[in-house]
C-alpha cells in the first residue's frame, strides 16, 4: 500500500486553478463559499481538488494532524435499524479510546456523501468510517491512496480501495438461510428486495443462487425481485411475486427492512406468514425479534461490526503505515416463526 503522502499541503490554489482550467480568483471563491461560482465550475474544481489530494484548512489546523479526536461516520440509511446499532458500536469504542464520532447520514446519495466527508476532511477527521452509498465509485475514493485521513469502509465492500474493510459473511449467511428453507421442503423460493448494482446484493444472491444449485433447483427468473432495499421496495416486490400466476412458497429477503415490507403485503393479501408462505429476513436486527410473526433471519451483529470497524480505524490512526485489513463477520441462522419451522414440526409431530 503506498505510503500516505506527507507534503499535501504543497498542492497550491494555483495547481488546482491549472488543473481545473480556471482562475485563481475562481479557486479561492469556491474554498471560501463567497461570490457565485457556475456549479459546474464549482464541480470541476472540486474533482481537482480530489484528484491533487488537497483538503482546504478551514482554520482546523489544530486538528489536522495524529492528535485528532474526531471520527468521521457516514451512514448509508440511518432509518434502517441495522445501521442505527452499527453506529452504537462504533460509538462506544470510540468513547472509550477518548475519541468522538461526527455522524451524518447520506441517505444512499453520492452526492451528499462526497460532500459531508469532503467536510469533515476539511475540518480535521482523524479517520472516516464510510457505510457506501448506492452506486459509489471506487474511484470516487482515490484520495484514500495517499491522504492523512484513514478510512475504513464497513457494511458494503468496494474492491479497489485502498481501506480496510469490515463487512458480514454475505454470501454465506444466504446460503445457510436458503438450505434451510430448502429442508423445509421449499422448492420454488424467491429472492426479494436490494438492486442488482449493489455488491452486497450479489454476495448474497450468490449464496442463495448457490445453494438452490447444489439442491438442484433451478432458480426462475420471475422470482428474481430488485427492490431498493426498504420497507416500501419490500412491500412492492412482494406483491410483484405474489401476483404471479404461480406464487413462491418461500421468500429470501435482502435484509430484514425489506421482509418486513414482504410480511405486510403477504398479510394485506390474506396470507399467514409461516404458514401460508414463509419469509426470511437477513441482519436480525431488533425490529426482527418485536414483529408479528417473529422474523426468521441471519445474525450477523451490527453492533459487533461495529465495534469492530471503529477498533481498525483506531489502529490505522495510530499505525498509518499499517497495511489494509479486512475482517468477516459470522453470520448466523436465527430460526423464529416467519420461516413456518414451527409449523412445519407440528404437521409432521401430527
Amino acid at each position: 500500500m503506498p505510503r500516505r503522502r506527507e507534503a499535501r499541503d504543497k498542492v497550491t490554489i494555483i495547481d488546482i486553478a491549472d488543473a481545473a482550467g480556471v482562475s485563481k480568483s475562481t479557486v479561492s471563491l469556491v474554498l471560501t463559499g463567497r461570490g457565485s461560482v457556475k456549479s459546474e465550475t464549482r464541480e470541476r474544481i472540486h474533482k481537482a481538488m480530489d484528484a491533487l489530494g488537497y483538503v482546504y484548512n478551514r482554520g482546523a489546523a489544530n486538528l489536522r494532524n495524529s492528535d485528532s479526536k474526531i471520527v468521521g461516520l457516514v451512514l448509508n440509511d440511518l432509518s434502517n435499524p441495522f445501521f442505527a446499532e452499527f453506529a452504537i458500536g462504533v460509538e462506544s469504542v470510540l468513547q472509550m479510546a477518548g475519541y468522538v464520532a461526527f455522524m451524518a447520514n447520506t441517505a444512499e446519495s453520492i452526492v451528499r456523501q462526497a460532500q459531508v466527508m469532503r467536510m469533515m476532511r476539511e475540518h480535521g477527521a482523524g479517520g472516516i468510517i464510510l457505510c457506501p452509498a448506492l452506486d459509489t465509485a471506487a474511484e470516487e475514493l482515490a484520495w484514500a491512496d495517499t491522504a492523512d485521513t484513514p478510512l475504513l469502509v464497513a457494511i458494503r465492500r468496494l474492491p479497489g480501495v485502498a481501506a480496510s474493510t469490515v463487512i458480514p459473511d454475505n454470501t454465506a449467511g444466504s446460503a445457510r438461510i436458503t438450505r434451510h428453507l430448502l429442508n423445509l421442503g421449499h422448492k420454488r423460493i424467491a429472492y426479494i428486495g436490494g438492486m442488482h448494482s449493489m455488491v452486497v446484493r450479489q454476495d448474497r444472491f450468490l449464496g442463495f443462487s448457490g445453494a438452490m444449485a447444489a439442491a438442484g433447483n433451478a432458480i426462475d427468473p420471475g422470482l428474481n425481485i430488485e427492490s431498493m432495499p426498504t420497507r416500501d421496495g419490500g412491500f412492492s416486490a412482494m406483491g410483484a411475486a405474489l401476483a404471479l400466476p404461480d406464487r413462491p412458497t418461500a421468500v429470501v429477503c435482502y435484509n430484514d427492512v425489506v421482509a418486513i415490507g414482504a410480511m405486510l403485503a403477504a398479510a394485506k393479501r390474506g396470507l399467514v406468514v409461516g404458514r401460508d408462505i414463509a419469509i426470511c429476513g437477513f441482519d436480525d436486527t431488533s425490529e426482527a425479534r418485536h414483529v408479528s410473526p417473529a422474523l426468521t433471519t441471519i445474525a450477523v451483529d451490527a453492533v459487533g461490526l461495529g465495534e469492530r470497524a471503529a477498533a481498525m480505524l483506531l489502529e490505522r490512526i495510530t499505525n498509518p503505515d499499517a497495511p489494509a485489513t479486512t475482517h468477516i463477520g459470522p453470520a448466523d441462522l436465527v430460526i423464529r416463526e416467519s420461516c413456518g419451522a414451527y409449523h412445519h414440526a407440528l404437521q409432521a409431530a401430527g
